[in-house]
């Protein structure tokens, strides 16, 4: 701990972050179920197909579901290395449906632990649900993006309702956000090496940059809980906040700056909005505010943009009024159960210095710090004295 206020703040979200992040158990579940999958394709389909993930497991931001009915939602993508003049959209899709049903059957008939509890389609892809575990496998078909010059990760996705293929780059978006943060770096490295092996995934550290991004992924599932068709699609939050991060190890401070700065990497490009994939400039993360049915998704993100600055500005102003009140400020945005399990972690961790006299209270604001002000009393929870 030090003197400062904010860390204050940082400790209550840094906190909140761990209780929202997905637990180990269920994160090495989907790891086995997928490779499981994966090899079965291998195996089925030969050694020009391959399954990895995308999204918020491969960056490490994941977040638990918004409600104690949803499940945590994995996205991978099945890769089959075939050139596009060789295959249609509706063509892969249905190959990558054929060889999910075989694996589903082959699972169900042998009694696998690993055995899915359905399968279906959806517009971008196949689903896996594993409702027992808490988690379901969303399964994309793809195939190389050999337009893309620069890189030879590109892919090209399919979609039911878009004639053209879709865009995509999840492995190069990886190392693009990974590369935003010389803190996570540093401790992918040092994470390799104590565990001898060339490199660990993105997910096996927190880094104040994962953290933000989780923390306003949660901001936006709860003002979005109504209205979940509206809610910003994580990738685009994501990007932002990855975007406007220019270092630092404080939560609060680096989340504060964040939020300000996240609408200057929003373009406006001969009337059209962009936030473009920066591993794929063919991929807009914001398409849907140019397209008439859905335009009012950008006037519904920046008034919840506007919301998530106000809150993150009141913490900041209320950061030296104590821990319980930044809780009962916060509690409306970011979830009161959230907070205050996290305060009583952040209250636990503090016994050990109260015990020894190091805890103290500034005598102005109240705020809890070490070596300065007076002598913070024994209490049991938010600040009541033991009796």
């Amino acid at each position: 701990m030090t003197n400062d206020p904010m860390d204050v703040l940082s400790a209550l979200l840094a906190g909140a972050v761990d209780i929202l992040d997905i637990p180990d158990d269920i994160r090495d579940a989907a790891v086995t179920r997928y490779e499981h999958v994966g090899t079965h394709l291998a195996t089925s389909g030969g050694p020009e197909w391959s399954i990895y993930p995308q999204g918020s497991f491969i960056t490490g931001t994941v977040i638990r579901p918004p409600t104690s009915a949803s499940e945590y939602d994995i996205d991978l993508v099945c890769h089959h290395d075939i050139e596009k003049e060789s295959i249609t959209q509706a063509v892969l899709k249905k190959q990558v449906g054929a060889m999910l049903e075989e694996y589903y059957d082959l699972c169900t008939s042998e009694a696998s632990p690993y055995a899915p509890d359905d399968y279906f389609e959806k517009r971008r892809c196949w689903t896996l649900a594993y409702d027992g575990v808490g988690f379901h496998l969303d399964v994309l078909p793809a195939i190389p993006d050999l337009g893309l010059k620069r890189s030879r990760n590109g892919i090209l996705l399919t979609d039911t309702k878009l004639r053209p293929w879709q865009h995509g780059n999840p492995k190069d978006y990886a190392i693009w956000f990974r590369n935003r943060s010389e803190e996570m770096r540093r401790k992918l490295e040092l994470k390799a090496r104590a565990a001898n092996v060339a490199a660990v995934p993105d997910w096996a550290v927190r880094s104040t940059l994962q953290r933000l991004v989780q923390v306003l992924k949660w901001h936006a599932y709860l003002a979005f809980a109504d209205d979940v068709d509206d809610r910003p699609p994580s990738v685009l939050v994501t990007t932002l906040a990855a975007s406007a991060y220019r270092g630092g190890e404080n939560l609060g401070h680096a989340l504060l700056d964040v939020v300000e700065r996240m609408p200057d990497h929003i373009d406006q490009v001969n009337g059209r909005w962009e936030v473009l994939n920066p591993a794929h400039e063919k991929e807009n993360f914001c398409d849907k505010w140019n397209e008439p049915d859905t335009a009012h998704r950008r006037l519904k993100f920046m008034a919840w943009h506007k919301k998530v600055r106000r809150d993150v500005k009141l913490a900041h102003d209320t950061r030296d009024a104590g821990i319980d009140v930044l809780v009962d400020r916060l509690s409306a945005s970011f979830g009161q159960e959230v907070l205050r399990k996290s305060a009583a972690r952040w209250a636990a961790t503090t016994t050990g210095l109260r015990d020894t006299g190091r805890l103290t209270i500034a005598a102005s604001t109240g705020a809890l710090g070490v070596g300065l002000g007076r002598r913070s009393p024994t209490h049991t929870f938010f600040g009541r004295e033991d009796s």
